[in-house]
């Protein structure tokens, strides 16, 4: 082919086709602007291919088959011309012919117009973007998106995010047998403290929802580092999501990822986790004290998991961290409600006198006709694996897990409210949610489908929205499937109690008297 079979994908190997340095990676090509986030989508072109005719003469060495891709790229044997016009046109070789692989269909070409707009909207929403080479007739592309200054500062007013500023004050610290106790535990437990570099937990910066117009009030040091990763994130995907195309009325990314015109939509991580000589990240710094089984055994670094990956995603951690912990003595007291069980399992009466021989229990049949008696002790086993778990411990056992329950929700409490102060999430107000892709494309039919039909009563101005006569059948479908559900259940035990009974009935008539003396429904 005209380009090399050795093509690659400009962001994902730095190596050709002026790509980005591996050292820079996380950077556009300038390596100052930093990638918050990227998007990720297949592409086709149109392609022909050259190849000599059947009656032609043998090429000469260097006239070899050429591919000419859309953008002009071409390979050995491509004569290029220079048009009056400033345009380039492309002189084939002797005994070359043209096979036309056939046009794009309809699709791709409207996902292809799709993208553009979007980004042309991106852009003028004031977020940078910077495009792979698109050198293959098809392949996977991506596109880098970073936001300046002046749109993190727009967005952070508008979604009012809390930032810290220049006014900082002390946190008193816990006074008398609780601070020797706090003192105590911290030397205790520092080999099971993850190796990060700690925060001043003595004082805290006030914060307050982000004003351009008291810029002056914020500790801006580096307008490049002052919005950290999880926040540029934040703010880019908020503006991606409620970005529109005019095409389908798609409104977000949310909507164009599942019509296909993109892959995915992500942000980066923070460099690579191995290797011994690279720089220290947070990524491998949370790799090697936080993600690894090797280090099971500490305590997560939750202040360095809220910074890389968000408040929502460091509160599910501490609340894991918290449960696990809070599992550590209600398992310990699991294990000694077991262990007092196989102690006392000798002296359990009831247990002795079933799987003493010398009590001959004889117990009546299990069915009418064919089921012969049987001994007690034959189901001594049972009555011994039952102990194991079912004794007087397990009293304890059963009132200590509700006591369990609720001192971890107090705890929980405490440490929801404790982090939400440090975090600043205190009066946080709820993210909008935007429309499902689904309900848009429903929506989108409906007001297409009343285009048409035009009444006296009608009102242009009125927003449209989904009635309940749309939303009938949707829940007529739900109705209908949890029923069924239902029904196979109650189906499925009915089903396995009547199988139990005829096998229990067909057993009883068999000529084989072991097999009838071991009936049991």
């Amino acid at each position: 082919s005209c380009v090399s079979s050795q093509i690659i994908n400009n962001y994902l190997d730095g190596t050709q086709g002026g790509a980005v340095d591996s050292v820079s990676g996380m950077h556009f090509k300038d390596s100052k602007r930093k990638v918050d986030y990227v998007l990720a989508y297949h592409y086709r072109k149109r392609l022909a291919r050259h190849q000599p005719g059947a009656s032609s003469p043998e090429p000469m060495h260097g006239a070899a088959s050429v591919a000419v891709v859309s953008n002009g790229e071409t390979g050995k044997g491509c004569l290029e011309l220079q048009l009056d016009s400033g345009q380039r046109a492309l002189q084939e070789p002797p005994g070359a012919r043209v096979i036309e692989l056939g046009p794009l269909d309809v699709l791709e070409e409207e996902k292809r117009l799709q993208r553009e707009e979007y980004e042309r909207n991106l852009m003028a929403a004031g977020l940078e973007i910077e495009k792979d080479a698109e050198n293959k007739s098809q392949g996977l592309s991506f596109v880098r998106i970073h936001a300046p200054w002046q749109v993190l500062s727009r967005e952070a007013e508008l979604l009012k995010i809390k930032m810290p500023t220049k006014k900082m004050y002390e946190i008193k610290e816990e006074g008398g047998i609780l601070k020797k106790l706090n003192k105590i535990w911290c030397k205790l437990t520092e080999p099971l403290q993850p190796q990060v570099p700690q925060e001043n937990t003595t004082m805290k910066s006030l914060s307050y929802p982000f004003s351009r117009e008291k810029i002056y009030l914020y500790n801006i040091r580096d307008k490049d580092t002052f919005f950290d990763n999880a926040t540029r994130s934040r703010i880019v995907r908020e503006i991606l999501k409620r970005t529109s195309t005019k095409a389908r009325n798609s409104m977000g990314i949310s909507t164009l990822i599942a019509n296909n015109v993109y892959d995915a939509a992500y942000p980066l991580h923070d460099g690579e986790y191995e290797g011994q000589n690279d720089d220290m990240n947070e990524r491998k710094l949370l790799y090697r004290e936080w993600a690894r089984y090797g280090v099971f055994y500490k305590f997560q670094p939750i202040d360095l998991i809220r910074k890389y990956f968000g408040e929502k995603i460091g509160l599910y951690f501490a609340w894991l961290g918290l449960y696990t912990e809070f599992l550590i003595p209600s398992s310990v007291v699991g294990i000694f409600v077991f262990l007092y069980g196989c102690i006392t399992i000798e002296s359990d009466i009831p247990s002795k006198e079933m799987c003493d021989q010398r009590n001959a229990f004889t117990m009546c049949p299990l069915c009418d006709k064919f089921c012969d008696y049987w001994n007690l002790s034959s189901a001594c086993a049972t009555a011994r694996a039952s102990h194991l778990f079912d004794n007087p411990a397990t009293v304890f056992f059963s009132i200590f897990m509700a006591l369990w329950a609720t001192m971890f929700l107090e705890q929980w409490k405490r440490l929801q409210m404790r982090l939400s102060y440090f975090w600043d999430l205190t009066g946080l107000e709820e993210e909008e949610e935007h429309p499902r892709p689904e309900y848009e494309t429903k929506l989108l039919q409906k007001r297409l489908k009343n285009k048409n039909m035009t009444t006296e009563n009608s009102n242009e101005d009125e927003k449209d929205k989904l009635t309940w006569n749309d939303r009938m059948p949707g829940y007529a479908a739900n109705f209908g499937l949890i029923l069924f559900m239902i029904m196979l259940t109650f189906s499925a035990v009915f089903g396995v109690i009547i199988y139990r009974i005829t096998t229990a009935a067909a057993l009883s008539f068999s000529t084989n008297e072991t097999t009838r003396s071991n009936v049991r429904l």
